[in-house]
């Protein structure tokens, strides 16, 4: 089995008298170490579909299996305990914590998951050398670029050693150098094994994925492999 298996999935929203089908019978497979954009205008389903993944919603209809586990049916605290064991999330506004350093944003998800002190400081200080912020650890957000506030937010992502890293349009507050640094880490991180699953909707982002899923109406409109920009 795949690492991420979806079978007829579906997701449906009542809204005053309207139904609104945000996805329709979406049928995909997602292997270990692929490196896969989800690409879509505004209403085509690809951030019900990454909530979905990141296990924030669930499907109306059809099955979600992670790692080998039925994760569609599980309650709310199962969900939160597979969110905090298998998915890193990178969010285009960072989400920081904005009074507190680099290397307690980074150490944030170990709490959660019952860490020790000196373990999770550990880890989150080797987690900021790997994505080049050793020297800025110590420093608020507001006292970082752009550029660096993201990559604390990878850094935080990656801290528990997620299956999947899941970027929500990761470049969309950034400029187009900086979208370039980071895009050039994400290469990096995937090379050395990590699964990672991008929504966006700028083409030029895509083209550094592996593989392209385009998204219309909420359905799968093409689903193609390609080489990376």
């Amino acid at each position: 089995m795949s690492l991420i298996e979806l079978k007829n999935v579906g997701r449906v929203y009542h809204m005053g008298g309207e139904t609104l089908h945000a996805l329709r019978d979406i049928n995909l497979g997602i292997e270990q170490n692929e490196y896969v954009a989800f690409i879509g205008a505004s209403g085509s389903g690809k951030s019900t579909l990454m909530n979905i993944l990141g296990c924030l919603d669930s499907p109306s209809s059809g099955e979600y299996w992670l790692d080998g586990s039925r994760v569609s049916g599980m309650s709310g605290k199962e969900l939160a305990r597979v969110r905090n064991r298998e998915i890193g999330f990178i969010f285009q506004s960072f989400n920081l914590l904005p009074r507190v350093s680099a290397l307690k944003n980074v150490m944030q998800p170990l709490i959660y998951a019952k860490v020790g002190l000196r373990e999770r400081t550990r880890r989150a200080q080797a987690m900021l050398e790997q994505v080049g912020l050793g020297e800025r650890m110590h420093h608020q957000p507001n006292e970082l670029s752009g550029g660096q506030r993201q990559r604390v937010a990878i850094a935080r992502a990656l801290v528990t050693q997620p299956s999947i890293l899941l970027a929500d349009e990761p470049t969309g507050n950034l400029d187009s150098k900086t979208s370039l640094d980071i895009m050039t880490l994400f290469k990096r991180l995937h090379e050395e094994g990590q699964t990672i699953i991008m929504v966006t909707h700028e083409t030029d982002i895509a083209a550094y994925c592996e593989r392209q899923i385009q998204l219309h109406d909420g359905h799968v409109a093409t689903d193609s492999r390609e080489a990376p920009a």
